[in-house]
């Protein structure tokens, strides 16, 4: 479990931080197990603040986790604060009422995997995959009302819906306006005498991807006009590299 999960009780309102992976392999995402004994040990609520941040991860963790909240009496309050990827955006799911910041993405795909074995053996995985995107794609039937083969399709594409999107399709009830900085705010003041941050390059992203492949390295920005990967892209593409690295080890075992 990573500094980004927390849940916390004050009086009968609750809050929920899932700004981490899902599923306690992904280098130290909350747990199914985790989560059910802190929503234990919350006690008795009436409102659960869940505020995600996440790309997703395992998905049996995460449908665990949307099933907990679902069945818990407390009026849970869904709040997508940067990015609901994956079996992350299931979990937002979860929420009696989803509100989506304005600058969010809500993301959804086909269910993935690898597998180490014989013929019978991927065909096997190959049915359990189908099995399981058909599970979430009725999560988000249910939710928004879409037509069924609609989400199948939107899943075939892996698609990312900006808040407007996800608004209009019934993903989402609300959106929430980025905040901005206060009137009476400096940032030049702020700034003074300090260092500012570098952004991380596009480019950086994709080739740390690249390596976890063990693909070469890009070319270099200015020899050649291919567009730059969307830095997200290329983090989901990355998270897919490592849980094939874990999966083989495990079968290797």
């Amino acid at each position: 479990m990573g500094a980004g999960y927390s849940m916390t009780a004050k009086g009968e309102e609750a809050e929920v931080f899932i700004y981490e992976d899902v599923g306690a392999g992904w280098l130290g995402g909350v747990s199914a197990k985790q989560f059910a004994a802190d929503l234990k040990a919350l006690g008795s609520v009436n409102t659960i603040n869940l505020r995600i941040n996440s790309y997703g991860g395992e998905v049996f963790d995460g449908v665990a986790i949307y099933t907990q909240l679902k069945n818990h009496p407390a009026r849970v309050v869904a709040h997508i604060d940067g990015v609901a990827a994956s079996i992350a955006s299931v979990i937002a799911m979860a929420g009696d009422e989803i509100r989506m910041a304005e600058a969010g993405f809500l993301m959804i795909h086909n269910a993935s995997g690898v597998v180490f074995g014989e013929a019978k053996d991927m065909r096997k995985v190959a049915d359990l995959l189908d099995t399981v995107t058909a599970t979430i794609a009725d999560v988000y039937h249910a939710r928004t009302g879409q037509d069924l083969d609609a989400i199948r399709s939107y899943m075939d594409d892996e698609t990312w819906f900006t808040a407007a999107e996800a608004h209009e399709l019934l993903f989402v009830d609300a959106i929430e306006e980025n905040l901005r900085v206060a009137a009476s705010g400096d940032p030049k003041a702020f700034w003074a005498g300090r260092d500012r941050p570098k952004p991380r390059a596009a480019a950086d992203v994709a080739r740390l991807a690249n390596e976890t492949q063990g693909l070469a390295p890009p070319v270099a920005p200015e020899q050649t006009d291919a567009p730059k990967p969307h830095p997200i892209a290329a983090r989901v593409a990355l998270q897919r590299a490592q849980l094939a690295t874990h999966l083989a080890k495990r079968s290797a075992a």
